[in-house]
């Protein structure tokens, strides 16, 4: 059994053009069986009908030489004579009467014969011996005995035209279905040739990311299906491409402060020898900004993989005061700029992670430090739903042409001002807090410098 289905498997074509050609290919044998036995069927009927005409044509012939109107049947004789008694038998009653000169007493055409006459009805029958005979008998009333006269006429022409005429269908069937299945596959490559194409342009445009797609206009109604359906499934793809190069981008971004904390943490360490304390105090910095590598990562991935399952999903609570009092300890260099923290109240509760709070905090805070001039001013407080942090610097603010293109990944208003940011912070922070229904937004009125404003859920 499994060697049956093992040698099905592998007769049956791989592909779909083969396949639909071998479909067409048994649909049309089957059909063309079933025609050929019909129409074979009704030209044996027809040919048969014809046989019988024959011999009725030539009994009522015969009847006209049959005299029945005596105490005694009596055959005349005519011109013709000859002729009409060629296969021919005349009974009276059950006496035959005459037989053609070629039939043999006692031979199965001549009882064959006998028992149709004792018949005495219009019956016809077929005698099969060396070569198939037709019998039609015809009864001839009479005033004392009844006649009867019986035909016969060979087949073995009839069965020829029937045969030919079975071959002739054979040889139509062979040739009409070595047509189907060339037009098939040709009508059939034809048709998935488009299909093809658009498999091909699918493959090249998820490769790159590209913006073509296929539409739905001047295309039939399955390429259109097809085309859209494979136009939703490049949008998700490049949707995936572009989250993924964001979430590099982020991960690069956010990397970097703990990175370059730790060279400088190797560098000062390395420049000459260092006494046990400032040995440890270096590692642990080290071990901080590592342990700060790690939460980024963890903050990241956990919200990159929550997005993709759970895109409303609520995250838990945590208290903002504590996180503000973390991030300032570590935001820039105390000499230069004076970073104050205001509050309202000793605890906040936002309804986001702790570890995403300071993801959405920190590039605020980092910029604030960098571009202000000597002060930072950090507030929190608490709105009805919503815990309200305002980032505030007395900086040059940002360029009014520069607002609209703010929050795009990878713009800077000024590439050359002596920072190496890449553009991503803001960004990213804006992305976080609407991930947990919050919102960054920036204040084009506040001046001088720059206000931003951090609205996340209250826990």
């Amino acid at each position: 059994m499994n060697r049956a289905r093992r040698a099905l498997r592998r007769l049956t074509p791989r592909t779909l053009r083969g396949r639909l050609s071998l479909v067409a290919l048994t649909t049309a044998a089957l059909l063309m069986t079933v025609l050929t036995v019909a129409f074979n069927a009704v030209m044996d009927e027809h040919l048969q009908h014809q046989a019988d005409a024959e011999l009725r044509n030539r009994a009522a012939a015969v009847t006209t030489t049959v005299d029945t109107s005596g105490p005694r049947v009596r055959v005349l004789e005519t011109v013709n004579d000859r002729l009409l008694d060629t296969n021919v038998w005349i009974y009276a009653g059950s006496r035959l009467l005459e037989k053609p000169p070629s039939a043999t007493v006692g031979s199965p055409l001549t009882r064959a014969v006998d028992r149709l006459a004792a018949q005495r009805g219009h019956v016809c029958a077929t005698a099969d011996g060396h070569r198939p005979v037709r019998l039609c008998s015809q009864p001839i009333p009479g005033r004392a005995v009844g006649a009867t006269v019986v035909t016969a006429l060979d087949l073995a022409p009839y069965r020829s035209s029937a045969d030919t005429l079975l071959l002739g269908s054979l040889v139509l069937d062979a040739v009409m279905l070595g047509c189907t299945y060339v037009l098939t596959r040709l009508a059939v490559g034809r048709a998935l040739r488009p299909v093809r194409t658009m498999t091909d342009q699918a493959t090249q445009w998820s490769a790159v990311g590209s913006d073509d797609r296929f539409g739905t206009e001047d295309h039939p109604v399955e390429l259109a299906r097809l085309g859209a359906s494979l136009d939703a499934l490049l949008d998700r793809i490049r949707t995936v491409l572009v989250h993924e190069q964001q979430l590099t981008g982020e991960l690069s971004h956010e990397l970097r402060t703990p990175l370059t904390r730790i060279v400088m943490e190797l560098d000062w360490w390395r420049a000459r020898p260092r006494t046990d304390t400032q040995t440890r105090a270096t590692q642990e910095v080290i071990a901080e900004a590592a342990r700060s590598m790690r939460t980024i990562c963890d903050t990241l991935l956990d919200d990159a993989r929550e997005y993709a399952l759970h895109p409303a999903s609520a995250p838990a609570t945590t208290d903002v005061v504590p996180v503000l009092g973390r991030l300032l300890e570590h935001v820039g260099p105390p000499d230069r700029v004076d970073v104050t923290m205001e509050t309202e109240a000793r605890a906040l509760e936002a309804g986001v992670a702790p570890a995403l709070l300071e993801r959405i905090l920190s590039p605020l805070l980092a910029n604030a430090v960098r571009y202000a001039r000597s002060r930072v001013i950090v507030s929190a407080r608490r709105l009805p739903g919503v815990v309200r942090i305002d980032v505030v610097d007395d900086g040059p603010g940002v360029p009014e042409a520069f607002v609209q293109e703010l929050f795009q990944p990878g713009r800077r208003a000024d590439t050359g001002d002596g920072h190496d940011g890449a553009g991503l912070g803001l960004p990213l922070a804006r992305r976080l807090a609407r991930a947990v229904g919050g919102e960054v937004s920036f204040d084009p009125g506040q001046a001088p410098g720059a206000r931003f404003t951090i609205s996340i859920p209250a826990g």
